[in-house]
Order: structure tokens, then sequence, then C-alpha cells
């Protein structure tokens, strides 16, 4: 089994429900097992500003699947959450589900880049994600510890549960 962690992040159609639903049909998969997941947090959106701000999550599953066919699954959420996939980069959406870690594996395919390109610059992952795995060092052999300790916080707040 691998243990996988997944960044939820939305910011339209009742972000909170939308995380809360996505969770649930994380839940269900087939060969999947749920561990965790993190507080909530509200973050502002990268890129355009005139956006309303997210609420992000970290999940943490163990899965005998394969990589891309957890991304099959997770990009089939999205679809039935609304998700409609634009040429707009940073823009808006209902529900984004990404493969942040996949065990301590390295992936670069057309479709999937891990540990997730974005990992180290993101404060509403590095938080969520080292609230759940505060001893984590990444396949780099970096520290998730370390990264925090030199990420701001950029307005990062953790929702109350």
């Amino acid at each position: 089994m691998h243990c996988v962690y997944l960044g939820l992040g939305a910011n339209l159609n009742s972000p909170k429900e939308q995380l809360d639903n996505a969770i649930t049909a994380i839940k269900q998969l087939s060969f999947c097992e749920f561990v965790s997941v993190s507080h909530y947090y509200a973050s502002k959106p990268m890129g355009p500003q005139d956006q309303p701000d997210y609420i992000n999550a970290v999940a943490c599953i163990k899965t005998s699947l394969e990589p891309e066919q957890l991304l099959d699954l997770t990009q089939r959420i999205e679809l039935e959450h609304g998700r409609v996939r634009k040429a707009e980069r940073w823009g808006p959406r209902t529900l984004d589900i990404d493969t942040l870690l996949f065990g301590d594996r390295v992936i670069n395919t057309e479709r999937l880049t891990v540990p997730h390109y974005g990992l180290n610059v993101r404060e509403f992952v590095v938080y969520p994600l080292l609230e759940l795995a505060p001893e984590l060092i990444l396949p780099s052999g970096v520290a998730l510890q370390a990264i925090a300790d030199n990420l701001p916080l950029n307005d990062l707040q953790q929702l109350p549960l």
C-alpha cells in the first residue's frame, strides 16, 4: 500500500461543502483506505485576485492503485462535483484534487508530476500537510518542516472544526 497525500481546494459553490463532499467520495474509492484529513484552511487565491478566497485541506490515504489510476479517480470526483477544466490557470473552481505525494516516488509523466510542482511554495499545501505529517521528509531529502520554516503564511487561516 502506498501512502498518498492529496491536496484539496475549492472556491466556488460552497467551498467547505465541496471539500466535505470530496472527502466523502475519497472515502468510498475502491482500493483505497482513508487515513486522515487536516483542518480546513482559508487562503487567498493564486493568480487573479478577482475571485473568492479558497478553502484548502490535505487528505492522507493508503492505496494499492498506481498513480495514474488514482489520478483518473480523483479527476472523476472533480467532474462529478462540477469541475470544468479551462485554459485559465489558477482560476476559480468548484473542486481541485492534486496528488501531492505518492509514497516516496518521483513521477514525471505527461499527466502527472509528483511531488506536486508547487508543493514547496504553497502555504495552503505545506501547513495542512505539516499538520498530518510533521516529520515528513520529501523525496528530495528536504524536511517539510524546513520548508514551512521559510514559507510565509500569506494570510492563511486555519478554520475551526
